[in-house]
């Protein structure tokens, strides 16, 4: 019976819990079946600070995006991020027994065990292990040293590191809300995963995600994550900004925001004013546009030499780590009006506006290609990758259930047996990714089970 690879994505942001549900089809590209939005209640800049909130803003996200699509989920792959979220380089090397010998999977396992001996700072825990390029006996820019021989192999590596506590704290949200933890990935890799394209990331790119708690940086160049970091401000402090200044609730803040904000100030004529009601029978507000986008303007340009110092941390001045294809935005905060000049005006490099309508299927809809679902179209494409199958369909279920009472323990062997023939062997890279963090969710899992 041939069943889809049915992949689920959730994003646990500040401002939103987006749930999304898709497959491949048949032309390779991301079809989505169904999708669920809900408020975040109980997350503050990416790092959940209120279990009960979350987990009921999982599962009302949970319960739409299962009716709109008619699948139940089993299983989610969740982005994280938060400002407890750091990067750093390493370079490691193992010097192999036996030279006469070529390099297996066994030693790059064992080059990577030993990455995760290095000493981190109390609380904290490796997330990813990304390798940049291996040098096998000196020689450099390998990219896959399986099938070559030589006595040292060495590489360098891109670590992320977080917070165990609010790692776990994230597992147990997903656990009490009724579903398994399939994966893990940092949210600006998987918003680069949607937005950016091969050709972007070989040349040079830096992926910028305004989402509303944090902002996430991820550069890439020659095809390798370079850097990562993630910034503890998002579109929150710019709708709490327009609060304090205009004197009015959050709720019109956001709108005045979204409908009228733009982060150049100059775009304004100075008689534009919108009315805002008051309250309970008080006299309507008047607000200057261009006293609005002021205050955008001051936050938003805060924001931008944050990321830009970072970007400066990672080196693009230097020739050889040029970011020829410059900056790509996404995330809710791109949508702000003029962001893009602003961007641009500040760092000296190109922008663009990144949508994740490329790896989507031509019958999606609209909303979807918005920047503000870049993280979720990305952790689907995790999924898939994963090759899990992390829901079926509702009128599928009640059929398993009685072919599973029929099955036996052999049956099961055989079909056991039948996936391990039908394997294909896999790059370094992608295999290091699952292997890793195969263990990483054991881990999270194990320590969730004695837990409770």
């Amino acid at each position: 019976m041939n069943k889809d690879n049915i992949a689920v994505g959730l994003d646990i942001g500040t401002t939103k819990i987006v749930v999304m549900i898709g497959k491949k089809n048949e032309y390779g590209k991301l079809e989505i079946l169904g999708t669920g939005k809900s408020k975040s209640l109980g997350v503050h800049r990416g790092v959940v600070n209120n279990i009960t909130q979350t987990i009921q803003s999982i599962q009302q996200a949970i319960l739409e995006a299962e009716s709109d699509s008619g699948y139940k989920i089993n299983d989610v792959v969740v982005g994280i991020a938060g400002q407890h979220i750091r990067s750093i380089q390493h370079s490691d090397y193992i010097s192999r027994s036996n030279a006469d010998e070529v390099i297996d999977e066994e030693d790059i396992d064992a080059l990577i065990g030993q990455v995760h001996k290095l000493a981190m700072l109390p609380g904290e825990e490796i997330i990813h292990v990304l390798p940049q390029e291996f040098k096998v006996d000196g020689q450099a820019e390998i990219k896959e040293p399986i099938g070559m021989y030589g006595g040292r192999l060495e590489s360098s590596f891109h670590v992320v590191v977080g917070q165990a506590a609010s790692i776990r704290n994230l597992g147990r949200c997903v656990k009490s809300a009724g579903l398994e933890l399939s994966g893990l990935t940092l949210e600006p890799l998987a918003s680069a995963d949607a937005v950016l394209s091969q050709e972007e990331k070989e040349a040079g790119v830096a992926l910028i995600d305004i989402g509303g708690g944090t902002t996430d940086l991820a550069i890439f160049k020659d095809g390798i994550i370079r850097h990562t970091a993630v910034i503890p401000f998002g579109g929150n402090v710019i709708t709490e900004d327009i609060k304090e200044g205009c004197s009015i609730i959050e709720k019109q803040a956001e709108l005045l925001k979204v409908r009228f904000g733009s982060a150049w100030p100059g775009e304004n004529k100075d008689n534009e004013i919108v009315s805002i009601p008051g309250l309970r029978g008080r006299e309507p507000k008047e607000i200057s546009l261009k006293n609005l986008s002021k205050i955008i303007h001051a936050r938003v340009v805060e924001i931008v030499e944050q990321v830009y110092s970072e970007i400066k941390l990672y080196g693009h001045e230097d020739p050889k780590r040029k970011l020829i294809a410059g900056i790509v935005l996404t995330g809710g905060g791109a949508q702000l009006q003029h962001i893009k000049q602003l961007v641009e005006y500040i760092t000296g490099m190109d922008t663009r506006i990144g949508y994740p309508n490329e790896h989507l299927a031509g019958n999606s809809s609209e909303e979807l290609s918005s920047p503000l679902y870049a993280t979720a179209v990305g952790l689907v494409m995790n999924s898939i990758r994963n090759n899990t199958k992390s829901a079926i369909p509702l009128v599928e279920m009640k059929k398993e259930e009685q072919v599973i009472a029929r099955e036996t323990v052999n049956e099961e062997k055989i079909e056991e047996e039948k996936v391990v023939e039908k394997r294909q062997p896999e790059s370094t890279e992608s295999r290091i990714k699952k292997s890793f963090f195969d263990k990483y969710i054991d881990k999270i899992k194990e320590f969730l089970d004695n837990a409770e």
